[in-house]
């Protein structure tokens, strides 16, 4: 279906196009993994803005083997035909102008993720070379760019009958530190955009990997929000669902309550996701605080009128998805992870309020669940407050007083020190020898931290190993957390490499994400490599960290070399730690990252059975060493 309307006039430029390459880093955010990734989702965000105009009902991504991606959409396909102003095709100017496209005028589209006008024009920039293919007015139009330079003009292929656009494109290898993609984090983005856009058919493959799938959600949100909490016990079977439009804002929310004690809401502005909040989100914070105070002193939930749950306790085992349309939203930097118009916030406070009231009062028993949560998470709240005195009086999170098994470094600019959690009295002894005692420390860790995903901050507090790790830190916890007081910048956790040693692994990776978030966010936390295997014959010796590697090696030392598999740490002596696992020339060392992070610890940690079974049978094959 093509629109009159949607023209080659519509296409505006505000200025040109050669900082991008200069400056990527202003318009895609950096040149690393994000930065990378973000090329994807700007071609994708035109399609999408094409399904919210009504327009698109399917978009198709391929990671090809050439290492190029396809975005294909049946959209309107873009403008073709002579700009009367620009004296230049509609096609081109979108391709090589900064600031060019239909977006402008509120006419085209209505709202759009695409505010900026820059996504088809910097991803050509930054890109080796790209293609596009235009089905409109019968015709299939194509053209090459190399580095965001025309390698020819538009040539018609041949015809067509539907209409839609097919852009294709190679990431340069001189601007981004890798141009590997991960399949997994372009497929969970898609499968985020299908969510929020009920209806749409958003398709990914990658034929070199033999991956597939497509995503297609008729419940939008309220699936989304129920595909969160697979892992979780809920406190009422269907998520609360809100959608509203007034003063040309739509606002869309579903929520659901479970009985974990972390809160999990994801914001969006059209269907860009704005993982730093705004607006809108202190918006819906305040309503949701605001309405189930009402409730719960209109039908005496709370003893007296002086009693109130704060927000804290009313957003605690919360899962929720906002989702908010508008025509001009302003975010704060091209890459969009913030918003900030100022009218949004009372916008969405009013209609959340107004409408959550409403569903409250009509239903009363999932009223009840999530208030009696809220009251028992303002009861923890204060158990917490109380223990947390008794800890800091008797001194066990002061920075000043280290516990005493901390072996710690000499250097005391933060900048320069490295921690190391490790499994174990006997794995810690050698690893204090192992050590440069000049900027690394050494914690040793007895048995298994809590599962803090399982436990409110009271109980946490009386978890000795946790408080020894507060404590070393010195950044302190949740509200009071302040990274800048880290006494170290790099925090190597440190385990066997056998089925407890992931497990502890894992429950220290759900400690830092739930407590400690912003230290993994800086990242300052890592996961150390410890070898699997050493192959030795004679006085050559290699190292294997896997299979495939420990294959190689004995290979190459030939017949007769004798393997050795280590199962845990106390196996090494301290030269054979030092130079495996510490030592920077030598090491392999793992950053942690909030990426998958809710899903795999809320999967793994979580009390449902079901979800960690397929989890384990879906990643089986990735399983490199198995402890049996």
């Amino acid at each position: 279906m093509e629109d009159s309307a949607y023209d080659a006039e519509r296409i505006q430029v505000l200025e040109g196009l050669e900082a991008v390459r200069k400056r990527p880093s202003m318009y895609i955010g950096s040149t690393d993994y994000h930065g990378l990734h973000h090329l994807v989702y700007e071609v994708v965000d035109n399609s999408i803005d094409e399904a919210m105009a009504g327009f698109c009902t399917s978009i198709n991504v391929v990671v090809n083997d050439d290492g190029s991606v396809t975005v294909e959409d049946d959209g309107r396909g873009i403008p073709i035909g002579m700009h009367k102003k620009y004296k230049q095709d509609a096609l081109e100017l979108v391709l090589t102008k900064l600031h060019s496209g239909g977006k402008f005028d509120r006419k085209t589209y209505k709202v759009s993720g695409g505010l900026h006008g820059v996504g088809l024009s910097v991803v050509n920039a930054l890109s080796e070379w790209l293609e596009v293919r235009v089905k409109r007015q019968g015709k299939v139009h194509f053209q090459r760019y190399e580095r965001g330079v025309p390698a020819g003009p538009i040539k018609v292929e041949g015809e067509a009958k539907e209409t839609g656009t097919t852009v294709r494109f190679k990431p340069d290898p001189q601007i981004f530190e890798s141009v590997e993609f991960s399949y997994d984090t372009l497929s969970g983005r898609m499968r985020e955009f299908a969510f929020l856009n009920k209806g749409l058919k958003v398709s990914i493959s990658e034929p070199k990997s033999s991956q597939a799938n497509a995503y297609k959600f008729d419940g939008g949100i309220v699936e989304y929000v129920q595909f969160i909490n697979r892992s979780k016990t809920c406190l009422h079977e269907k998520p609360i669902y809100i959608f509203t439009e007034r003063d040309g804002l739509a606002v869309e929310m579903g929520m659901q309550y479970t009985d974990s004690y972390a809160e999990n809401i994801y914001t969006y502005a059209n269907n860009i996701n704005t993982s730093e909040g705004g607006t809108h989100l202190v918006g819906f914070r305040a309503a949701l605080t605001r309405t189930i105070n009402d409730y719960a002193k209109k039908y005496a939930f709370l003893k007296t009128n002086g009693d109130s749950l704060s927000g804290e306790d009313v957003r605690e085992g919360l899962t929720a998805i906002l989702s908010v349309k508008l025509p001009e939203p302003q975010f704060e930097g091209q890459t969009k992870t913030k918003l900030g118009n100022s009218d949004v916030r009372g916008l969405v406070e009013s209609a959340v309020s107004e409408k959550l009231f409403e569903y409250l009062e009509e239903n009363p028993k999932v009223a009840q669940a999530c208030i009696s949560k809220a009251i028992l998470a303002a009861q923890a709240r204060e158990a917490a407050r109380k223990a947390r005195e008794l800890t800091r009086r008797k001194g066990l999170l002061d920075v000043g007083n280290l516990p005493g098994k901390l072996a710690d470094c000499t250097e005391r600019d933060p900048t320069k020190c490295e921690l190391f959690l490790v499994e174990g009295d006997s794995a810690g002894g050698s690893a204090k020898q192992a050590r440069d005692r000049s900027f690394q420390a050494v914690l040793p860790l007895r048995g298994k931290i809590l599962n803090v995903e399982k436990a409110r901050l009271d109980k946490m507090l009386k978890n000795a190993e946790i408080r020894t790790i507060i404590t070393a830190f010195g950044t302190g916890i949740e509200q009071e957390l302040d990274v800048d007081k880290a006494r170290y910048h790099r925090v190597c956790i440190m385990t066997d490499g056998d089925v407890d040693g992931a497990h502890i692994r894992t429950l220290l990776l759900t400690f830092f994400f739930r407590y400690m978030k912003p230290m993994i966010e800086r990242g300052y936390i890592y996961i150390a490599q410890p070898p699997l295997y050493r192959v030795k014959k004679g006085k050559a010796e290699k190292y294997a960290y896997g299979d495939k590697e420990l294959s190689e090696s004995a290979q190459e030392l030939g017949e007769g070399a004798e393997i050795q598999r280590y199962k845990g740490l106390g196996e090494m002596n301290p030269e054979q730690l030092r130079v495996t696992t510490m030592d920077p020339s030598t090491r392999i060392l793992k950053r942690a990252t909030i990426e998958d992070a809710v899903e795999v610890f809320t999967v793994l940690m979580g009390d449902a059975v079901e979800p960690r079974r397929l989890f384990i049978h879906d990643h089986a094959k990735e399983v490199e060493f198995l402890d049996v």
